[in-house]
This record gives C-alpha cells, structure tokens and sequence, in this order.
C-alpha cells in the first residue's frame, strides 16, 4: 500500500483479509442485516421511519410521493442506493409481506403474484397510525442518538418502541456466517403474553404458550403441530410446517371445487396456480378439470374444479405433497441485542 511519503508499507496478506474480512462481517450484522431486539428494525427501516416522522408524513397528513421518501432517507440518514431504499419502504408497505405494515402506501406496491412495484415517482405514502407507536415520545430524549454518516444531524439508535415490533412483525435477513428468520405473531396474544410476563416473571415457555399459540402469518395459513412451536420458543430454532387454507365446495349441480383462500407465508400465489396447471399437464394430478383464480380486493379464492369421480381429500392431500401449499419456515431467532447478536427464546 503506498503512503502519502511513497513508501511501500508491507503487510501480512493472510492477516490484512482476516482484519478487513471481520470488518466487513460485523457492518453487515451490525449495520445492515440482523434486526435490534428493542424496536425489531434494521438500520435502513428504522431510517425510513424516522425520516417520515421528523418531516411530519404522519396518517393523518397527505401522501407524500414516494421519491420524496428515499430522497429525505439517503440525503440524511441512509447513504446507499435509492432502489435499496425503496425496496425496503415497499416491503413495509405491503400486507402480505408484514402482518402490521408499517407504512400506507397510495398506488401500485406490488402484489402477492409477483407484480413488481410502480416507479417510486409514482406511488405514493406516509405512516401507518400502528409505526407511529414505535416513534411516540422519541423527541423527549427517550432513546440515545448519534451522529448520522456526514455529523449534519443526530439520528436514534433505537425507536421508542411502545410495543413488541420484533415478535409482530419478524424479520428475515442474511448477513456474514449467520441469518435470521423470526415469524410474526397476533399483537393482541403478544401483548396478553407481556402483561403475563409483568405479573409473572418466574413464568415458563408453557404458560406464555396459553396466550401465543405459535406464529400468525400475514397471508394466513395453518400451522401445524405444536411441538415444533414450542422447540423454536425454547431454542430459538424450530422447522415449522405451514399449509394453505382449502375447503370443499358443491355448486347446485353437484360438481365439487377445491377452494384455496389462504397460501403459506411467502409463497407467490400466481407461481402456485402455474405448478399446479403443470402437474395437471404432466399428469402428476389427476381429477382436476379447470383451475382458475377469482382473487379480488375480498380476498384470495382459487378455485380448482373436480372431475366427477375425483376424491377431493385425496387430490388436495396430492396437491400439498407435491406444490408449495405446503411449506416449512425455518425459524431462526436471531437478533441484536446492544449490539451484539444472540439467539433469542
């Protein structure tokens, strides 16, 4: 490496990669990647926020174009690609991504087929009235600040946080070595569980399990079996197996449907209907006459219709061994705790 003096200066190779590579490691988990236990948020989410709420795009003022967003997020806070920003409102946005968004979005955000979102000079946003609680009384010196990346202004360490953003929401990410992957759950069951928790501090995993009764998805689903609940509650890891919701129907002719209204957590609805017309082509299901999706603002409905001598348990039993109607989450509850990593039960 050559210094201002033109002098080589010499350096272990195999120590310099060592040194540099941990660096790296521990911005990525520290700075980009892993959520903080307090408040559930990564840096760049907890910026959008914090932006938003500081320029007073709260929900009961107008949208704001989204551009304006990530123009206000890089310009102060968050010094990264604007599409990195904008990813991250979005997902924040969407319904079937977080169980409580944390943003409203106004236009095109993107759907659970797939759709990308529209350009952010677009769409449209401001706070959900629910993030809101994750900032209340941040202005009364609630939280530590810092300097932000260019010491212009100070920006928080941690959000206030007036309810438990990182069981309700989850969080998912990959940093160096390690990932995270915490499911979300009902905000009523994890506050019940918390007042326990306040009365009864001795209290065990069992008894919080009377209120929690495992992960609550926010394209629903059913979950099945507790026990791999309780191992993931208890270790911080667990395999947590997921179907879709389906129910038999009959019209006045007596032909009978498969009807899906709930699909596993992240799982594309439009790429579930392709798998299932190729099984059907391939010969893979048999019994199966025509499937169509009636989705609408209602709800999901995919409809699958039955040839006359189908069984319909049999078919939808085939449908989940051999389609992403049935999933497994890996949970994985790994988050910040001041700053260092662990494995949270």
């Amino acid at each position: 490496m050559y210094t201002r003096n033109n002098r080589v200066e010499l350096v272990n190779i195999e120590e310099e990669m060592q040194r540099a590579y941990i660096d790296y490691s521990m911005s990525v988990i520290v700075g980009r990647a892993l959520p903080d236990a307090r408040d559930g948020l990564k840096p760049g989410n907890r910026r959008i926020l914090y932006a938003m709420y500081e320029r007073g795009w709260t929900h009961t003022k107008p949208f704001v174009k989204c551009a304006k967003v990530v123009g206000e997020v890089i310009g102060n806070y968050h010094p990264h690609g604007d599409a990195a920003v904008y990813d991250t409102l979005v997902r924040m946005a969407q319904d079937f991504s977080l169980r409580y968004p944390l943003i409203e979005g106004q236009g095109n955000f993107g759907s659970i087929d797939g759709d990308p979102p529209a350009a952010y000079r677009y769409t449209e946003c401001r706070l959900n009235r629910l993030a809101e609680e994750l900032l209340a009384d941040i202005e009364k010196e609630t939280v530590d600040h810092r300097p932000n990346f260019d010491e212009s202004r100070q920006e928080p360490v941690v959000l206030p946080a007036r309810f438990p953003n990182l069981l309700v929401n989850g969080a998912t990410g990959i940093a160096v070595g390690m990932a995270t992957n915490i499911p979300p759950h009902n905000l009523a069951e994890v506050i019940d569980a918390i007042v326990y928790l306040v009365d009864n501090p001795d209290c065990s995993i069992a008894d919080l399990m009377q209120f929690i009764k495992g992960p609550d998805f926010p394209t629903g689903g059913i979950v099945c079996g507790t026990g791999a609940i309780r191992t993931m509650y208890e270790t911080g890891r667990g395999l947590i197996k997921v179907r879709g919701r389906a129910v038999i129907e009959e019209d006045d002719r007596g032909r009978q449907s498969i009807v899906i209204t709930e699909i596993p957590f992240g799982v594309n609805k439009s790429s579930l209907i392709t798998k299932i017309a190729g099984l059907v082509q391939g010969q893979k299901l048999e019994g199966i006459s025509d499937i169509r999706d009636e989705s609408d603002k209602e709800g999901m409905r995919i409809v699958i219709e039955l040839k006359k001598n189908a069984v319909p348990r049999v078919l939808l039993n085939n449908i989940f061994k051999h389609t992403p109607l049935e999933t497994t989450f890996g949970a994985i509850l790994l988050a910040l705790d001041h700053g260092r990593p662990r494995t949270m039960n």
